[in-house]
């Protein structure tokens, strides 16, 4: 008797833990995807120096909000995208140092930079 009843209670548990990974089903993410690149507001259009100040500003910043204790603590992830934007901003900043516009790199900076923002506010 007692198998029969455990065999009923496996079997009645059973479809429950098929659908845990799906716990939450109308997931949107908080921060908008950069699926274009068209979609950054740094362009390889504009002049070295102009791109450059860009990029090393959100690059400097990122280094700040990486380096600061609050953020490394905190549940929201702008220590994450902080460190994504350190180093596409780094890799963009080392390419506009030899006069080549990488626009991947440029444009993963700005969206990075963006997403950090978002999670700080």
């Amino acid at each position: 008797m007692s198998r029969s009843m455990l065999a009923g209670v496996m079997l009645a548990l059973m479809p429950i833990s098929s659908f845990a990974a799906d716990l939450i089903g109308d997931y949107a993410p908080a921060a908008r995807q950069c699926t274009e690149i068209s979609q950054s507001a740094l362009t390889v259009d504009q002049d070295v120096a102009t791109l450059t100040k860009e990029v090393v500003a959100r690059m400097d910043e990122a280094i700040a909000v990486a380096d600061d204790p609050r953020w490394i603590a905190s549940t929201r992830p702008a220590f994450v995208w902080a460190s994504e934007t350190k180093v596409a901003c780094g890799k963009a900043y080392g390419y506009l140092q030899s006069s080549w516009r990488d626009e991947d790199y440029i444009a993963k900076c700005d969206c990075f930079y963006a997403k950090m923002r978002h999670f700080m506010n």
